[in-house]
């Protein structure tokens, strides 16, 4: 059986799809990618489903050999990271027609903690609950329930053909602006602060200063609450903002709970939850209010340019330099949860 081997693996490497859903009410939360952009341009690049299987790779990057019969087609994006083909430097987006026993790696770069790699045709790893995602807390799904480490087998799925041409991915969309604010649409307990600190949220510059997947915690001027800081327990989602009794805020990430007690002052917009993804522990942000049929007509037009990826595939040019590959800082975002369950 064709199959990727992991060489080896840094913190916070795992299969994902595009989530588990329909399961919250039973306490299971939909995982995915964290950067969905740069995920779901990765697998179009190559013709697959949008949401096909592939892997998220971590802050600390992954070496893997191809072990198959023939050439099998892969692509990778996202975050500033240097992927390397038998050692010679390919760049940060590239599709590729990888030969039998040929190595590939991804090593951290001078910004984003996140990259991904998709397989024409996609990764046969287990289906649970009708996704190959993998929500490690659990031990759920993706190839044993957790990280992926050395040694590891990736058995792929039929290609759907002949490898594609080698090309580089020049999307627009996977180099945003570093500055822009991310969209906030408030509510529901935006009612829990007064006027003061919901100006004081969209004024002032906060900072990561830690997370992992299920969260990413900010520092920055104190978000008073004006109703107190504990409700009752309700539905959460992707992008929620709760400020809890630290006037702190906590954003909620791909593997966030069902339900949460804090007040939720807004939730950042689905378009922008992949630039939040990428933010290393010690940059900073900033938000800005939205209504919901902005942030509605953003996603739109965003998925809209995505499914034009393969327009933005250009011939494979050699890289002769290397600028700035350097390791993020693994102390503040955290595999934390993520366990091997093996």
């Amino acid at each position: 059986m064709a199959h990727l081997r992991i060489l080896g693996a840094g913190p916070g490497a795992t299969i994902q799809d595009g989530g588990r859903f329909g399961y919250r009410r039973y306490g299971v939360t939909p995982a995915g990618p964290m950067d969905w952009v740069a995920f779901r341009t990765a697998n179009l690049a190559l013709g697959n489903a949008a949401d096909a299987a592939a892997v998220e790779i971590g802050p600390g990057g992954l070496e893997l050999i191809v072990e198959a019969d023939a050439p099998v087609s892969l692509a990778f994006c996202g975050g500033g990271f240097a992927w390397f083909r038998g050692g010679q430097l390919v760049g940060a987006a590239a599709r590729l027609c990888l030969a039998p026993g040929e190595i590939l790696a991804a090593r951290p770069g001078v910004a984003g903690i996140f990259t991904y790699l998709a397989v024409a045709g996609g990764l046969r790893t287990p289906i649970e609950l009708g996704s190959r995602a993998t929500y490690a807390r659990a031990g759920m799904g993706g190839l044993n329930g957790g990280l992926l480490r050395a040694g590891d087998d990736l058995p792929l799925e039929a290609s759907t053909g002949p490898c594609a041409d080698d090309a580089m991915i020049v999307a627009p969309w996977l180099r945003p602006d570093p500055d822009a604010a991310l969209r906030v649409v408030l509510g529901p307990q935006d009612d829990y602060f007064d006027p003061g600190a919901r100006d004081l949220f969209f004024s002032a510059p906060f900072r990561v200063v830690a997370g992992d997947r299920m969260a990413y915690r900010l520092d920055g001027p104190p978000v008073a609450h004006s109703r107190g800081y504990n409700i009752v327990s309700d539905g959460v989602a992707l992008g929620a903002i709760q400020i809890a009794g630290d006037k702190k805020p906590l954003v909620l990430m791909a593997d966030h709970p069902p339900t949460g007690g804090y007040p939720k002052l807004g939730h950042v917009a689905r378009a922008d939850i992949g630039r939040l993804a990428q933010l290393r522990p010690g940059r900073a942000c900033r938000f800005a209010e939205v209504g919901a049929e902005t942030a509605r007509r953003a996603l739109q037009r965003l998925e809209d340019e995505i499914a034009t990826t393969t327009n933005f595939c250009r011939p494979l040019r050699r890289q002769v330099a290397l600028a700035g590959v350097a390791t993020p800082d693994r102390t503040a975002w955290s595999a934390a949860g993520n366990r091997h369950p093996r």
